[in-house]
């Protein structure tokens, strides 16, 4: 129910003219507003009648791309970029799917940045809303539409429009709301309230913004409640940007018992967390908020409300606004995933042992036919537990991670071996030490018989307080013990199993999900291949792949990598793989 008040909003924007546009937008009403077809690929069709660009197969084949190009831009201040779009495919083709793809190049730069992709078809116009950082630097924007199968595949752009702020700031008053959605619900949503919108639930006189009855708001009452706790959700763009400081908005709202005011986060992964809550309803007219927002990662902003009868009155919305100063001038040193990470080769970094025993050395082992060395490159350091560097019949080693800011989500990742134990418990286990409680929270143990090569574990934790990660290798016997190595210690902010993650820098591909934006000049039997575990035949390429540095057989996780089989016939040696950015 989502698309169908995203295709009201956009059908509205059929009415904006293309006057007075910023630079980098185009409604495509007359022209495409100094965007270009590359000449090197198929030409987008402006569409007159509908005001919309398109590539489709009635003129095109599968695989085929086009690419357009804007003016020079500049966006020295925090920018949103809109763009309005359709993908359509032949009903049941599902395979090779179209693609829509949206770069940024730097004047000085001779790659393209990935901005967004996206690939699902729809009966509808969509929209999409990224955040650009500043910067000094002239840039292009590029729109590459790559038709799928199918006989009636199209790719088409309706509007694309750039605007100084942020992507979740929002007065309401252009037709596409800022990119904002209600959320469906049979009896109770969120709808646009003033200007030319006159009806009896659109109560209020006048907007925040203008102060006049022509402005707009969005708003929600308590008229058609039927059940217990009938909720209103109007959900804001996805952050695309790194982004903390103080989010703030305009409020009024007739209040008794029955109807409850909130705000939350969402991260990719459908987490919720509470931020903000109405307390004292305050004066008649609009109101202030002001709330501390952190999106480290991916988030939505989710205004709800929540009515448990038909007496609950209204909610009213508007002037949604963000700064990258803390609320009240409060100041907070941004956490730093590379404070909490480390490969051990310099030292111990931000990690330390308990004062009560030393059960984890840093040791460098010489690569040979019973170890393999370090995870990092094979010839540096790794962490080891063990009791040939103990007094003590047995050892048990604490080593303690940075201190880690409450409230986030965090991926947690680490490559460990395990040689010669007779059990498997407590053999190696993380904990989450909860500092204010001094808690410890078991979140993970070694499961799998030891093996003696690298693993890689991957944990995602989130605590509502200060926490440390604890590494604990346990050994009570002296016959039982074996050797427990860990190395390349990482933590990351988000959902290790995301959806949705921050682009990766351009030129960076681990092959673990597909093969990012590099593409082939050909394909043949010396075609390069996306492969996991080892290789068909027998001494060639790896045995498993870099990234997880294990094997299909001993790893639940996909370990996929790029492998190239080679053609004895002449002439098939030039194939390489390029970044098509």
């Amino acid at each position: 129910m989502l698309l169908k008040g995203v295709l009201l909003a956009v059908q509205a924007l059929q009415l904006a003219g293309a006057l007075d546009l910023p630079a980098g937008s185009c409604t495509f009403e007359e022209s495409t507003c100094g965007f270009e077809s590359v000449f090197e690929f198929l030409p987008w069709i402006l569409n007159e009648e509908g005001h919309y660009i398109y590539v489709d197969t009635s003129f095109a084949k599968e695989g085929e791309k086009a690419v357009l190009l804007s003016p020079d831009l500049q966006a020295e201040e925090w920018s949103c970029l809109r763009l309005v779009y359709q993908i359509s495919t032949s009903s049941g083709s599902q395979s090779d799917p179209s693609l829509l793809n949206l770069y940024m190049r730097f004047e000085d730069e001779n790659f393209d940045r990935l901005l967004w992709s996206a690939k699902e078809p729809s009966d509808s116009w969509l929209i999409v809303s990224l955040d650009l950082q500043n910067s000094s630097k002239k840039f292009k924007i590029l729109i590459e539409g790559v038709l799928g199968h199918g006989n009636t595949t199209s790719i088409a752009v309706f509007e694309i429009k750039m605007t100084t702020g942020y992507c979740i700031e929002c007065d309401f008053e252009a037709n596409h709301l800022c990119g904002f959605v209600n959320h469906w619900n049979p009896n109770v949503n969120w709808f646009v309230g003033g200007g030319n919108v006159r009806s009896s639930h659109s109560i209020l006189p006048r907007d925040h913004t203008f102060k006049t009855e022509l402005g707009h708001y969005m708003y929600v009452d308590s008229m058609y409640v039927k059940h217990f706790q009938e909720v209103a959700q109007l959900i804001s763009p996805m952050t695309t940007a790194p982004m903390s400081g103080c989010l703030s908005f305009y409020y009024q709202l007739q209040q008794g018992n029955d109807n409850i005011f909130s705000v939350y986060t969402r991260d990719a992964a459908g987490l919720y967390e509470e931020i903000w809550k109405v307390g004292d309803p305050g004066a008649a007219g609009w109101n202030l908020a002001e709330v501390e927002f952190s999106a480290p990662y991916p988030m939505q902003v989710i205004f709800e409300v929540a009515f448990n009868g038909p007496k609950g009155g209204y909610v009213a919305l508007d002037d949604i606004s963000f700064s990258p100063v803390h609320c009240q001038n409060q100041t907070e040193r941004p956490f730093s995933a590379l404070e909490a990470s480390c490969n051990f080769e310099e030292d111990l970094c931000n990690f330390y042992q308990d004062k009560e025993g030393s059960g984890w050395t840093r040791v460098k082992v010489k690569p040979n036919m019973f170890q393999a060395g370090d995870h990092t490159s094979g010839l540096g350091y790794f962490l080891l537990a063990n009791t040939k560097f103990t007094s003590q019949p047995g050892y048990i080693g604490r080593l303690y991670g940075p201190s880690l800011p409450g409230n986030l989500q965090y991926c947690l990742r680490f490559y460990y071996a395990i040689y010669g134990f007779f059990k498997m418990s407590d053999t190696l286990a993380v904990y989450i030490f909860e500092e204010n409680h001094v808690v410890q929270d078991k979140i993970w143990s070694v499961l799998e018989s030891p093996r003696g090569v690298w693993m890689q574990a991957e944990i995602t934790f989130k605590k509502p307080m200060r926490t440390k990660v604890v590494f604990m290798s346990l050994c009570k016997s002296l016959w039982d013990c074996g050797l427990v190595a860990l190395d390349d210690i990482t933590i990351e902010l988000g959902s290790c199993l995301s959806p949705e993650k921050l682009l990766p820098p351009p030129g960076e591909c681990t092959f673990e999900q597909d093969e990012c934006i590099f593409t082939q000049e050909r394909r043949n039997r010396s075609s390069w291949q996306r492969r996991r575990g080892e290789t068909p035949t027998s001494y060639t390429g790896p045995k498993g792949d870099h990234t997880t540095g294990a094997t299909t057989c001993i790893s639940r996780l996909p370990t996929w990598y790029m492998d190239k089989k080679c053609d004895s016939r002449p002439g098939l040696y030039e194939e390489s793989l390029e970044n098509s950015a």
